[in-house]
C-alpha cells in the first residue's frame, strides 16, 4: 500500500490523493499551480480540487487569486472516521437483521479479508476462543488477544514457542506454517491457509459438525500436549 493507496481508504480518488498530497508538500496552491506541479490537467484538477473541499480534505484561502490549503491528515481522517461511525449506527438500527443462524460454508479469501474476519471474530467472542496457528501470526492478532484475555474471556493459543501472552492459557506444539484455525463460543470457526496475499484461503462456518471436528481435533492435541508437559498456563 502507498499514500494513493491509504489515503483512496478515505474516499479520495487517485487524483484527488496525488493533489492533496502536493498541497501538504508545498502549501497552498492555486488551481493552475497544482496542475503544473501534478502534470493533471487543469480542468480535472480544479473538479478534483473542488471535490477534496467537499470531502473536507482541503479549504479555500479567500484571496485573488483562490488558493487551496489541505486539511491536516489528523483532523481529515478522524472526521471521516466520526461520520463513518455515525453512519455505522444509523445503518445498524435501519437494516433488517437475518435471525437465523449461519449454517452454511463459506469461502473467506486474500489474507485482508481473512484477517478482518478474524478480528471480528475476536472481538465479539462473549465465553472463549481458541486460536491456533504460528507464534508470528498469533503475534499480528495480540492487542485484540491481549485485551480479551484481560476482560476475562477464556483465550486458549496453540502455537510453536516460544510464546507468551499474559491471562491466555498457552499450548506449545509446532504449527505448518501459514495455517490457522479460530474457534469461538463453540459456535463459529474459521480454518484454512494465510499469508499468501490474494491466494489465501479460509473455510468459515457455524455448522455444528465443522465446529464439531475442529473442536474435538484441538481438545485431542491440548490433551497430548498436557501429557507431554509442553503446556504453559499463564
Amino acid at each position: 500500500m502507498d499514500l494513493n493507496d491509504a489515503l483512496m481508504c478515505f474516499g479520495l480518488t487517485r487524483q484527488e490523493s496525488s493533489l492533496y498530497l502536493t498541497l501538504l508538500s508545498d502549501g497552498a496552491l492555486t488551481g493552475y499551480e497544482a496542475a503544473k506541479r501534478t502534470g493533471i490537467s487543469r480542468s480535472n484538477t480544479y473538479t478534483a480540487l473542488a471535490c477534496l473541499v467537499d470531502k473536507g480534505a482541503a479549504r479555500l484561502m479567500e484571496g485573488t487569486p483562490v488558493r487551496y490549503i489541505p486539511v491536516d491528515i489528523e483532523e481529515f481522517s478522524n472526521n471521516k472516521i466520526k461520520r463513518l461511525e455515525q453512519v455505522k449506527r444509523f445503518l445498524k438500527e435501519q437494516l433488517p437483521v437475518r435471525t437465523e443462524a449461519m449454517e452454511g460454508y463459506i469461502t473467506i479469501q486474500g489474507d485482508v479479508h481473512i484477517s478482518d474476519k478474524i478480528c471480528h471474530m475476536l472481538e465479539n467472542a462473549v465465553y472463549r476462543l481458541y486460536f491456533s496457528g504460528e507464534n508470528q501470526t498469533v503475534d499480528s492478532y495480540r492487542q485484540i488477544l491481549e485485551r480479551r484475555a484481560a476482560e476475562g474471556l477464556k483465550v486458549v493459543i496453540i502455537t510453536n514457542p516460544p510464546y507468551e501472552l499474559p491471562n491466555a492459557r498457552i499450548y506449545l506444539a509446532e504449527r505448518k506454517p501459514g495455517q490457522v484455525g479460530v474457534i469461538v463460543d463453540s459456535a463459529t470457526v474459521l480454518t484454512g491457509d494465510v499469508g499468501n496475499g490474494e491466494q489465501s484461503a479460509c473455510l468459515y462456518s457455524g455448522k455444528k459438525n465443522l465446529v464439531d471436528l475442529f473442536k474435538d481435533s484441538l481438545s485431542n492435541e491440548i490433551k497430548i500436549i498436557e501429557l507431554t508437559g509442553r503446556n504453559e498456563s499463564k
